[in-house]
């Protein structure tokens, strides 16, 4: 497991923090963050260490507060923290037709 400040590359998929330097994270100050990317990115592997780290209260009571998150993942997080959808700020800020991208 992770000493409680940083995250080494053998404990989570190195695919999950490509575009930074994992070394920098911060497990408590950057859970949320770690969290979103492991929802919707990671492995079982992944979801485990998250798990068993922040336990599911905490992960539900985190991605309440983020502003976009991917259906299956809040699904997915709704179900194992028994927190209703309409309670996640995602689900409240999601548009009800999505727009196309303007290139």
């Amino acid at each position: 497991m992770p000493n409680n400040t940083q995250i080494s590359n053998q404990n989570f998929s190195p695919n999950l923090f490509w575009d930074i330097d994992v070394l920098t994270l911060d497990l408590t100050q950057n859970k949320r963050f770690i969290i979103q990317r492991v929802l919707e990115l990671g492995t079982l592997s992944d979801w485990k260490i998250i798990k068993n780290l922040y336990g599911t209260h905490t992960i539900g009571s985190e991605m309440q507060k983020v502003r976009s998150l991917d259906s299956t993942s809040l699904s997915f997080t709704s179900m194992i923290s028994g927190i209703k959808k309409e309670n996640f700020r995602c689900y409240t800020l999601k548009q009800s037709t999505p727009q196309h991208w303007n290139f």
